[in-house]
């Protein structure tokens, strides 16, 4: 077959190779850290959730039992394979699937939970992934969100604003330090629940990453 007939490789939704494998040693070194707000994220799920962008899989051995499926799409190709590994030391079913957050391979309203940490920041439409999300949750399913974003702070929020603008999405994965999780959620029609806002690592400098919330919103009952 001559390479003009052959047929095109398909393509990942994201390729950052150099990224990945710089955020899959980073992530496990920070474990110990992030492992206890990962609990805290996942408690008291059930049924059926989809969890979007799930990188290496950190939050696999998190799920707790009443968990009956989780979902896991994750576009970057050694993230995934690296997901597929974790999957198969989980204590809940986990199918990793490749994919992408604006659009979902699934069925709508087909899920009673959806996950996302650490990963609205790097998605490419914002609004777009949200609208997924909202298409695929049941009426009155939730969202367990845990995301950094703006700081309060008008100096560090300037300066989330002049990194995202220049540096910090080529070097971190299309990462951006500066979206604000809950104003997005509210735009895409979810209705926050609990939440507290948190700086991670508690103690030491404060960096762009650091402001974080993690909490729940919900897909209302009716339209």
């Amino acid at each position: 077959m001559s390479p003009r007939s052959a047929k095109p490789r398909s393509r990942d939704a994201v390729h950052h190779p150099v990224f990945a494998r710089f955020y899959a040693r980073q992530s496990v070194a920070a474990e110990p850290v992030i492992g206890a707000h990962r609990r805290e994220l996942l408690a008291g799920l059930s049924g059926r959730v989809i969890e979007v962008g799930a990188g290496n899989g950190l939050n696999f051995a998190h799920y707790p039992g009443a968990v009956s499926e989780v979902v896991a799409i994750e576009p970057e190709r050694l993230l995934r394979r690296l997901a597929v590994a974790a999957a198969l030391r989980a204590d809940v079913p986990v199918d990793v699937v490749p994919g992408a957050a604006e659009a979902l391979p699934v069925k709508s309203e087909a899920f009673d939970a959806a996950v996302v940490s650490l990963v609205l920041c790097s998605v490419r439409d914002v609004p777009r992934a949200l609208g997924e999300l909202h298409r695929v949750l049941r009426p009155g399913g939730e969202v367990r969100f845990f995301e950094h974003g703006r700081a309060p702070g008008k100096v560090m929020a300037t300066t989330q604003h002049v990194l995202d603008r220049t540096v910090w999405p080529p070097l971190f994965g299309g990462c951006h330090v500066a979206r604000d999780t809950l104003a997005a959620l509210r735009e895409a029609g979810f209705e926050p629940g609990a939440h507290r806002r948190l700086l991670v690592p508690a103690k030491g400098p404060r960096l762009p990453t650091s402001y974080c919330v993690l909490g729940t919103a919900y897909r209302p009952d009716v339209p």
